[in-house]
């Protein structure tokens, strides 16, 4: 008799333990989605896009769905994974599209030399808003949009930056 009541109690506890573990699973399911493709926060540093970020770090809000549709322009501020570095991720401002012009400084520091190019197919112009302190199109030529990994929405961290870029 008392087995038997040792069993019942074991079942139950059972069955509470694997609706836990599947709650937590579903919750991290969900997480994960959300973080790799919907929304995530991303902490970005550096002098490349002085003074819309700062050099020391902001938290920024990406979402991942606009370069999925195609739906990132000129002036978006994108979050790319760097074509010379994989490991590497980049933030950077979109200044020309498939089949635009672009018209840029080939080297900024040590001439005032102008240089115009059609961006291909399948492929975006990106610059740092820094276009001295910067690694962009203008060393790497037009960037896949393949490699574009989400557009930034809003700064999140420091509070006084706080808002939309």
């Amino acid at each position: 008799m008392r087995v038997l009541q040792y069993l019942s109690q074991w079942k139950s506890k059972a069955k509470d333990g694997i609706q836990q573990s599947l709650r937590i699973a579903k919750f991290l399911c969900l997480l994960h989605v959300t973080n790799n493709y919907i929304v995530s926060p991303v902490m970005v540093y550096g002098p490349s896009m002085l003074p819309t970020l700062n050099l020391t770090g902001d938290v920024l809000l990406v979402e991942h769905l606009s370069p999925l549709l195609g739906k990132v322009g000129p002036g978006d501020v994108v979050l790319v994974k760097s074509p010379d570095n994989p490991r590497k991720t980049v933030t950077k401002r979109i200044l020309g599209m498939e089949g635009d012009s672009v018209t840029f400084l080939t080297d900024p520091s040590r001439s005032d030399r102008y240089r115009t190019l059609k961006v291909p197919k399948g492929h975006v112009w990106i610059q740092g808003d820094n276009i001295y302190a910067s690694k962009d199109s203008r060393q790497l030529g037009p960037i896949p949009c393949g490699l574009i990994l989400g557009k930034v929405l809003y700064r999140v961290w420091p509070p006084e930056g706080l808002g939309s870029l």
